[in-house]
């Protein structure tokens, strides 16, 4: 199946115009096998561009990918869309931005099936591969007569060559990249390979990540004789974050050689049934709802770590999951004694593996003793504690989100540490959320099938009412009057949120926050967020459901009245809509300033809200602009 576009389409604005959007919209596609989109594209001066899939289930979009690189050149993006469940339609939305001439344009869009890695290299765009290193010696396309041999898929075509005839030194390295995969992909690559004076190089194939770490999985062996015939390769991946596939030729001798590759494909079944499958990082995922899962204490430090859970109130912050469920902590009078060292230990992580560990701290009390928290990396073998990470910050009474890349090369564990060593200046600890995922750390953007904002980069494509009497205002840190409010955002801790400031508002006074516009579905919707409204003041928060080009009144989803706690609480909600419509967030200042009412980090997923949360710590965006990374620290809560 193919789909084309030949010409291109522009979106533009003129000097002193107003946001401009365009949107293209697919033809209904059938679900069957994994699909590859690819485009050229071009972002000039400010704009915006974003790829999703469109269901009829659902009221948003689900997002592929989106870029805001500007460039006054045309760039090719290849996109994997996975197997659908559901018919569906590509949806591709330009948006310009800011003022002057600017555009969004794309042109030569193809979608053809299989995965975006696999090329014949029989299309001019040959698949997205391109040169890497080298500027004198570049792989190349081939064709014509090649000889026959049993494993020579076609005799004519087109094929990749490099050739030391370019070379102006013996020491050149020349690299084909494939386009970055945009979904997890394990399996088993296949390829098929030529080479000529095989003494003058090596022949290898790695893996590059976004960081630009690589990760040989292939070399070429020295023939016991020189066959001129294509040869079949087959190699294991295990790729659960984005990668681009290496094709690499280095010369080390003035024998120089060519090396000719063609029919690269790729099998979702691993190439041996015996291959270990992916470490399972839920395991080492928790958020201590239902215990202590796979973490445990080790035999020579105290049993410190206590799980513990808080009702909201109006003095002590509860857990960062819900704000009312269980997390653990680490505390002098849990010890018994005036000093100690408590260690809280992870499970075995198998080795030659690169991981990012993410989690929640909070900090009480008034110990000074640097630093409070640390983790370290327990080696298998010896036993040896590498530190990885320490706590700097003194922000006290906050969820602080902390991110660290961890790198085993033989299997070893993860260990929190909390030290007191003097009952008068110890701080106690809060552990919250912890999470595990493989491959470096980096920014995650959403969970599969949502739609997310957490207020880091603005409104997400929230608005605010025009028929209100005053504004949500984002900001991060605590609000300026006291006793009322959050201390921070829910996300990270240092981050944005929303709230109204009750010191600028008479009594009774509304802000109203309203979503963009969602499409109207059949079956349920889930809607997710958090608030937080402390200050004995407090005046309402309500979701409302604004139907659009009706003129019935907003109609209630959800409500919650007065002073809830310190804490920031989770809210869920399910509803259905079968026509186009709105959310709306509305807060009310109450009897007195102490009313300051807060919102952060707003889902929206196919319904019913399930039991299970798909939590993404990180950076989120969403709502209609969206990021096309999965969130590579989910885990069930």
């Amino acid at each position: 199946m193919r789909l084309e576009s030949a010409g291109s389409v522009d979106v533009s604005g003129s000097a002193g115009s107003v946001d401009v959007s365009g949107v293209l919209l697919s033809e209904v596609l059938e679900p069957k096998s994994w699909l590859c989109l690819r485009l050229l594209y071009r972002i000039t001066s400010s704009g915006s561009l974003q790829v999703a899939l469109r269901s009829e289930g659902l009221s948003f979009d689900q997002p592929l990918w989106s870029s805001q690189q500007p460039s006054h050149r045309w760039s090719r993006i290849s996109i994997d869309v996975p197997k659908a469940t559901e018919p569906f339609r590509v949806v591709l939305e330009g948006q310009t931005g800011g003022e002057g001439a600017n555009s969004v344009s794309v042109t030569d869009i193809q979608m053809t099936d299989g995965y975006c890695i696999e090329c014949d290299f029989e299309e001019e765009h040959l698949c997205g591969y391109t040169n890497k290193w080298s500027s004198t010696v570049r792989w190349s396309v081939g064709e014509g007569p090649l000889d026959a041999a049993p494993t020579q898929p076609k005799a004519t075509g087109h094929h990749m060559f490099v050739d030391s005839a370019q070379a102006e030194t013996f020491q050149e390295v020349s690299q084909l990249l494939s386009p970055l995969t945009t979904e997890p992909l394990s399996g088993c690559v296949s390829f098929l390979y030529q080479q000529q004076q095989v003494e003058g190089h090596w022949f290898s194939l790695h893996t590059r990540d976004r960081a630009g770490q690589y990760q040989e999985l292939w070399r070429a062996p020295e023939p016991s004789q020189y066959l001129q015939e294509w040869i079949p390769v087959q190699v294991e991946l295990k790729a659960p974050y984005p990668i681009q596939l290496v094709f690499e030729v280095a010369y080390n001798s003035a024998a120089g050689g060519r090396v000719q590759l063609d029919e690269i494909s790729f099998s979702p079944e691993f190439c041996d049934a015996a291959t270990e499958p992916l470490f399972d990082t839920s395991g080492a995922s928790c958020d201590f709802e239902s215990g202590f899962c796979q973490y445990t204490h080790t035999r020579l430090s105290a049993p410190t770590w206590r799980r513990v859970s808080v009702s909201p109130n109006f003095y002590q912050a509860g857990d960062h999951t819900t704000g009312s469920g269980s997390f653990l902590l680490t505390a002098p009078n849990f010890a018994g004694r005036s000093s100690y060292v408590s260690q809280l230990v992870g499970p075995v992580l198998p080795g030659a593996r690169r991981f990012c560990l993410r989690f929640f701290s909070s900090l009480h009390g008034f110990g000074s003793v640097a630093p409070p928290l640390a983790v370290y990396l327990q080696h298998g073998a010896t036993g040896a504690l590498q530190k990885l990470w320490h706590q700097t910050e003194r922000t006290k009474d906050v969820w602080t989100a902390h991110e660290v890349t961890v790198h085993t090369k033989q299997s070893a564990q993860v260990v929190f540490v909390s030290t007191c060593k003097s009952f008068w200046n110890c701080t106690s600890v809060a552990l919250d959320d912890i999470s595990m995922s493989l491959g470096d750390c980096a920014p995650p953007a959403g969970c599969p099938h949502s739609l997310l904002c957490d207020f880091e980069s603005g409104l997400c494509g929230y608005s605010q009412d025009q028929e209100d009497s005053a504004d949500w205002l984002r900001t991060r840190g605590p609000t300026p009057t006291a006793f009322t409010g959050p201390t921070g955002d829910h996300t990270s801790g240092r981050g944005h949120y929303l709230h109204i400031e009750a010191s600028r508002m008479l009594t009774g006074q509304r802000a109203r926050l309203v979503s963009g516009p969602l499409r109207g579905s059949k079956g349920q919707q889930c809607l997710r967020f958090f608030y937080c409204m402390y200050g004995t003041g407090t005046g309402d928060l309500r979701v409302l459901l604004r139907r659009l080009g009706g003129s019935e009144e907003d109609s209630l989803l959800w409500k919650r009245s007065g002073e809830q706690g310190i804490s920031w609480l989770r809210a869920t909600v399910n509803y259905q809509c079968d026509e186009q419509h709105q959310i709306v967030f509305e807060a009310s200042r109450g009897p007195s300033v102490l009313s300051d009412t807060a919102i952060d980090d707003i889902t929206f997923e196919r319904g019913p809200c399930p039991g299970n949360v798909c939590v993404c710590i990180g950076i989120l965006h969403a709502l209609p602009h969206y990021h096309h990374d999965q969130c590579a620290g989910k885990h069930v809560l």
